[in-house]
């Protein structure tokens, strides 16, 4: 117990070092004779509360994983055997799913940083990986253990950075998913796009589908496209929602953000600039 409450001392440590680092050098930055107001976040404080506190998030989590348990049962059944290759049907089964805000719920992280108007900042983000206090997201365990006792490889393939890889293990295992290993989470080592990841899974097996909360995480056709392009990628798509590829909703951050902001590096004003003139009006 020592251990343990030494470990947690340390990464608080760690956040409020972090912390103090962002602010020190933010007002340095402006000057000294201006005041510290911290980040322009609090347009995030709604979608925050509606994952933490809407019955509706949650049903919609449930929906998602229940999917994806019809459509992986379908497959088990051969009901998709003759959309297949030769190839592929003597391949083993995998899903691919993406990690935060598909399996780990980190909404706790985003709101600590509304609440002391903190942008979002590496540091802040390794030491919430490191307290390995994430929860998951309903229905993701259930789904993920039921594929796994049927055969079926689940691969965790998230943007975390591979430095993070032990304490995502750690915190995965934690909440209840099995299989959990080196070989099965899969982080990044280089470019942020899941492209190569997904062709190295795809050399020894057949992904039945992909579950996240981003399009990026089900093909790269979404990337880094337009408002209008990934609008028309979708509409393209539209037949394999629901069965190829799965989403979980995630209106606190993500590509769809990016891409109001045209993939920019804007502060915090050409930020909501972006978002006002982006807002649909009568």
């Amino acid at each position: 117990m020592k251990f343990k409450n030494h470990i947690y001392t340390s990464v608080l440590v760690l956040c409020t070092a972090a912390t103090t680092y962002f602010v020190t050098t933010s007002t340095a930055q402006q000057g000294s004779s201006m005041v510290q107001t911290g980040a322009d976040n609090e347009y995030q404080a709604g979608a925050t509360l509606y994952m933490q506190k809407a019955a509706e998030y949650r049903a919609l989590a449930y929906q998602a994983f229940n999917m994806a348990h019809w459509q992986l049962d379908a497959d088990l059944a051969g009901k998709n055997k003759k959309e297949l290759s030769k190839a592929d049907r003597k391949k083993p089964r995998a899903v691919m799913v993406d990690i935060d805000e598909t399996m780990l719920d980190n909404s706790p992280a985003q709101a600590y940083n509304i609440k002391n108007r903190l942008p979002f900042d590496g540091k802040n983000w390794y030491a919430w990986g490191e307290l390995r206090k994430a929860k998951a997201i309903p229905g993701s365990v259930d789904f993920a253990n039921y594929a796994i006792s049927k055969g079926v490889k689940v691969f965790f393939v998230s943007n975390r950075d591979e430095v993070q890889k032990q304490a995502t293990m750690d915190n995965l295992k934690s909440v209840g998913f099995n299989d959990v290993a080196a070989d099965n989470v899969l982080l990044r080592t280089a470019e942020a796009s899941k492209e190569a990841r997904r062709q190295i899974i795809l050399q020894k097996y057949r992904i039945v589908f992909f579950i996240g909360d981003n399009l990026d995480d089900h093909s790269q056709v979404f990337e880094r496209k337009s408002i209008a392009d990934r609008f028309a990628e979708v509409d393209k798509a539209k037949n394999l929602f629901g069965k190829r590829y799965i989403l979980l909703p995630n209106a606190m951050y993500g590509t769809w953000e990016n891409a109001i902001y045209e993939y920019g590096r804007l502060n915090d004003a050409q930020k909501a600039e972006k978002r006002a003139a982006a807002l649909e009006l009568p």
